[in-house]
Order: C-alpha cells, then sequence, then structure tokens
C-alpha cells in the first residue's frame, strides 16, 4: 500500500511539472507574440529612430529609409523593406567571445599570480616611489606572460587533448585556429619586451625576454624528456619578481635573489602537491614528471624546499629588508605549509597533496604580504647593501651634489 502511494505521488508530481513547464512556455511565447504584434501596430518609432525594439520580442528589424512608419504589416515583412540590425550584434558577440578566448588563452589566473609576484618584487626595492614606472612593468609582464602561455598551449594541443584538466583548452576544442593563437603569442610577447625596454629599462626587458624562450623553448618541451623540468619551471616562476626589483632598481642586488629564492622554493611543494593529483593525466599523456617516475622524491622535494623558506625569509631582515617582526610572522606562515609538506611527506595520497597544494595557494599572498607590511625604510644601496640614510640627511646630500 505505502509503495502504491509513492508511486502515485510520483506519477502526480511528474505530470505537474510538465503541466508546468508547458503552460509557462506558452505564456511566454503568447507574450512575445503579443509585444511583436502591438509593435507593429502601433508603429512605435522610439528616440526618433527608425529602428524597432523590444526586449521580450525575438524579432529585431529595422525600417529602410524609403519606408513609411504607415505602411502595412505585410508589407513591412517583404524582404526589401527592411535592413537586418543583427550584424552589429553579431560582431560585439564574437569581440566578446575573443575576449574569452584571449583570457583562457593567457591563463588568466596564472598570470595574475605572475603579475602580483612582479609587483611585490618593485614594492619591497629601495625607494620605489615611481607609479607610472610599476604600471608599464606590471603591463609589460603581464603580456610577457600571456605570450608565454600562449606559445605553451599551441605546442602541447595534442597532449593537453589526452588529459582532463586541459581537454577543454581553446586551441583543443578548436575555437580559434593555431595561426591565431601564434599570432596572439608572438604580438603579446614583441609588446611586452617593447613596453619594458622602452618605458621601464634594457635589464626587466631582458628577463622578460628570457622566461618567455625559457618557458617556451627549454622547459615545455623537457615535460616529456627528463623530470629536471621541474627545476626549469621554477626557474621560470622566480624570475618575475626580479623582474620587479630592477625596473625599480635597474640592478639586481641581493634582495632581488632572495624574492627570486623564496618564489623558486615555493613551487616545489605547491607543484609537486598539483602533480599528485594529476599523475594519472600526465602518464596519459606521456609527461615525465617526479610524481610519475620517484613518487617518493616528488614528496620528499616537496619537503626539503619547505624548509628552505625558513633560512630565506631570515635573510631579509639581515640585510635590511625587512623588520625582524617578519622573521616572526613569516615562521608562522611557514610552520603551517611545513605541517602539510610533512603529512605529505609521510603520507603521500590525494587527501594529504591536496592540503598540501591549498596550504601553498594560501602562503604565497600571505608572506608576500607580510614582507611589504615589515619592509623597512631603506636607504640608498652601496655595493650591494642597503644603507639606511636619514630622509634630512638625504636631502642635505642631494642639494650639495646639485650645486
Amino acid at each position: 500500500m505505502t509503495q502504491q502511494v509513492k508511486n502515485t505521488n510520483i506519477i502526480w508530481r511528474q505530470y505537474f511539472i510538465k503541466f508546468y513547464h508547458r503552460e509557462r512556455i506558452v505564456l511566454i511565447k503568447g507574450q512575445q507574440r503579443r509585444n511583436v504584434q502591438n509593435l507593429w501596430d502601433k508603429s512605435i518609432k522610439p528616440s526618433n529612430t527608425n529602428s524597432f525594439f523590444n526586449k521580450n520580442a525575438v524579432v529585431i528589424e529595422k525600417l529602410s529609409p524609403g519606408v513609411s512608419s504607415s505602411t502595412s504589416f505585410k508589407d513591412r515583412l517583404s524582404p526589401n523593406n527592411y535592413t537586418p540590425i543583427r550584424q552589429k550584434q553579431t560582431l560585439l558577440v564574437e569581440f566578446i567571445r575573443l575576449i574569452k578566448v584571449y583570457r583562457d588563452l593567457s591563463k588568466a589566473k596564472l598570470a595574475a599570480l605572475v603579475i602580483l609576484t612582479t609587483m611585490c618584487g618593485y614594492a619591497m626595492a629601495p625607494m620605489a616611489t615611481d607609479l607610472t614606472c610599476l604600471f608599464a612593468t606590471t603591463a609589460g609582464t603581464g603580456l610577457c606572460v600571456a605570450s608565454a602561455n600562449a606559445i605553451n598551449q599551441l605546442l602541447e594541443i595534442p597532449y593537453d587533448a589526452q588529459m582532463s584538466r586541459t581537454r577543454n583548452r581553446v586551441l583543443v576544442r578548436n575555437a580559434i585556429s593555431p595561426i591565431h593563437a601564434l599570432s596572439f603569442g608572438t604580438l603579446t610577447g614583441i609588446a611586452g619586451v617593447g613596453i619594458l625596454s622602452t618605458m621601464v629599462n634594457p635589464l626587466t626587458a631582458i628577463l622578460g625576454a628570457s622566461n618567455i624562450l625559457l618557458y617556451t623553448c627549454a622547459y615545455t618541451p623537457m615535460k616529456r624528456k627528463t623530470i629536471a623540468n621541474t627545476w626549469i619551471g621554477a626557474i621560470v616562476g622566480a624570475i618575475p619578481p626580479m623582474m620587479g626589483w630592477a625596473a625599480c632598481t635597474n640592478n639586481l642586488e641581493l634582495g632581488a635573489w632572495i624574492l627570486g629564492g623564496i618564489l623558486y622554493a615555493w613551487q616545489f611543494p605547491h607543484f609537486n602537491a598539483l602533480a599528485w593529483n594529476m599523475r594519472l593525466d600526465y602518464s596519459k599523456a606521456g609527461y615525465r614528471m617526479m610524481v610519475i617516475t620517484n613518487p617518493l622524491l616528488n614528496s620528499r622535494v616537496s619537503l626539503r624546499y619547505t624548509l628552505a623558506l625558513f633560512p630565506l625569509s631570515y635573510i631579509t631582515p639581515y640585510i635590511g629588508m625587512t623588520t625582524w617582526w617578519f622573521a616572526l610572522d613569516s615562521s608562522l606562515i611557514n610552520c603551517v605549509l611545513l605541517f602539510s609538506a610533512y603529512k605529505f611527506w609521510k603520507d603521500s595520497n590525494d587527501k594529504s597533496a591536496r592540503d598540501l597544494f591549498f596550504a601553498s595557494l594560501v602562503h604565497l599572498p600571505v608572506i608576500l604580504a607580510l614582507m611589504m607590511a615589515h619592509k623597512k625604510d631603506q636607504g640608498i644601496i652601496i655595493n650591494n647593501e642597503i644603507i639606511d640614510v636619514d630622509e634630512k640627511e638625504l636631502e642635505k646630500v642631494i642639494l650639495e651634489l646639485e650645486t
């Protein structure tokens, strides 16, 4: 009896859903027909133009200049008496679609993270006050990142098609042609390096161009040959904060190398944890990663470079980049990452890898924010050492040099 009542309820529920949707569709279509008919019958001409538009109507048309508003409804439907305006809408839709394609081709989220590290490198440099230079550095770096990512996806089309994480990329699903992607990557690379060389300085432009070549010509092909690709990829990720520092100082002092070292070490727990959950896809596509060839080395390297973050963080107050409070605060956030790396090393599984990956995502922006918050008032650089100079004394020195 209970089963019979249950079946009856299911039948009534299905009938109600079908009836509701059928009636709803009929009402919507009827309203659209009435809107279109009223639009023609009343000969409405909004804003003193010959355009007829209703947001609820499906038909969107524009009268030809020679057609009067008193023309009958039947005559207006003649193809000779109206000009479609859908072409403009099609162009707008195509433009929006192309912007989304370029965003995916550039890997916008990854590019944003790289730009963040570049801005941090600029902010940590001594006497970083030129906003124009900062904006130029950000734009140039973003274009270089877009170029490298576009060319990387172009080279990996057959391999991305075999992995679940990348099979929906724009080139795999033929959203744009390979020639289009190559043109986009080439133009953004030229524009990015050009902005850095003309509006920033040649050293930053060299670093940007080197990063594009290193990512596309070294890291990308090495992914299918040797596990050393992870170390090459870490170098690529370590260069952007050095670009930010070089943009401000036109030099690569010790502080720039420390920033690069922190980003270099951070990438191993971040990427190795990601690679663990992607190991089946990497194996299917033929990539040679530590997680496939030597899983124990994968977790051990993650722990090793997490430990390296501690001394790198302690060097920054020692050389005068930050106050000593940063040593304390960075120890706390580094311990959180170390705990996740230790669990991943002790027992490598999907959960521990996922915990380490998300811990690394939180770790990087937090430690960079702490570094900028504890930045020490810096003076001038002499022989790769930051010398504290009082503002009044610095003004006196500048006046003496001018006279």
